[in-house]
């Protein structure tokens, strides 16, 4: 029995990472000694569960069917096992996470010292990263997303709503006047998000009257990196539009004044995506982590938003 789930291991292990090698760096094995596990199992069930190729490994239909009885499988087992142990240890090994850069920084990485400080048994390690991966194929336990989820394979929870403002020093508004509509913006210096991969700049949205629209904007400063153009705009150089986490801070100093607030509108979901398999106590724990951390209200887009009503037309367009 203890060897039937060791190769039943093994098999989910190349299906999901669809690679020899990569299985074996998880299991912490040689790549032959993978090869040969999987040889074994299916000459004891008289089928071939993958098709190999020098280029790709993929899943028989005999194999397709046998993966989804695998991962339950293994998935009672880990349920036997945490049911037994749960209440008699805690949360321990190693976890892998990957965040988008902004995110990561500025909402979760500063709370992480705390965290592991109540859990001295378990380590993390985290790519900070806007690059879009595949869990099972690098290994990785848990994600943060933001936007549109397309990887039907994984699991997600959403965790909060981002909201997005429009922001500038004073000393841009002092020269240069507020815009008081989204159209005003063709006026003024902005300070757009560039996307390398096209060649486009990320459009910048409002609500009016209930109604969502957007508003397409090009600068002489063009940046793909958020805290970089909130760098740009602390400095002077324009008007930027950026989410509240990441606004915050500057708007707290002073540094920035937020404008257009009656336009504000919610922008794309932020969510934690996991393999589609059970979870472990470590990862049962950092979910809870990340539940208590971000609120759907998040006290940042009430702190940005109670500073933008407290400067609200406190600047006039220049001889106005």
């Amino acid at each position: 029995m203890i060897e039937s789930l060791g190769l039943i291991t093994t098999f989910v292990r190349i299906a999901e990472t669809k690679s020899f090698s990569a299985a074996a760096h998880q299991l912490g094995l040689s790549a032959p000694a993978v090869s040969k596990a999987l040889a074994r199992l299916e000459r004891r069930l008289g089928a071939t569960l993958l098709n190999r190729t020098t280029r790709k490994v993929s899943l028989t239909d005999d194999g397709q069917a046998f993966l989804e009885r695998c991962r339950q499988i293994l998935t009672d087992v880990q349920d036997a096992e945490e049911l037994l142990t749960s209440r008699r240890i805690s949360p321990r090994g190693r976890l892998r996470a990957q965040m988008p850069v902004g995110f990561g920084r500025r909402v979760i990485v500063p709370a992480l010292p705390e965290f592991l400080a109540r859990h001295p048994e378990l380590a993390i390690d985290i790519e900070l990263s806007d690059r879009m991966v595949d869990l099972a194929e690098e290994g990785l336990d848990v994600a943060i997303r933001i936007g549109e989820l397309a990887d039907t394979r994984t699991i997600a929870k959403e965790l909060y709503r981002i909201r997005f403002v429009t922001c500038a020093a004073p000393s841009y508004l002092a020269r240069h006047g507020v815009p008081r509509t989204p159209e005003d913006l063709a006026q003024h210096a902005c300070l757009p998000y560039w996307i390398p991969k096209t060649g486009r700049y990320r459009e910048w949205h409002f609500a009016r009257g209930g109604i969502k629209f957007s508003v397409p904007v090009t600068g002489r400063l063009n940046i793909n990196n958020s805290e970089a153009l909130i760098d740009a705009a602390v400095a002077g150089g324009g008007i930027v539009a950026v989410a509240t986490f990441l606004a915050v801070d500057a708007v707290r100093a002073g540094k920035l004044t937020v404008v257009l607030r009656d336009y504000i509108t919610d922008g794309p979901v932020v969510s934690v995506v996991l393999p589609d398999r059970n979870l472990s106590a470590r990862l049962r724990t950092f979910l809870a982590f990340l539940m208590a951390l971000i609120p759907p209200v998040a006290p940042w887009d009430d702190a940005v938003i109670l500073e933008a009503q407290r400067s609200y037309g406190k600047y006039r367009r220049p001889g106005k």
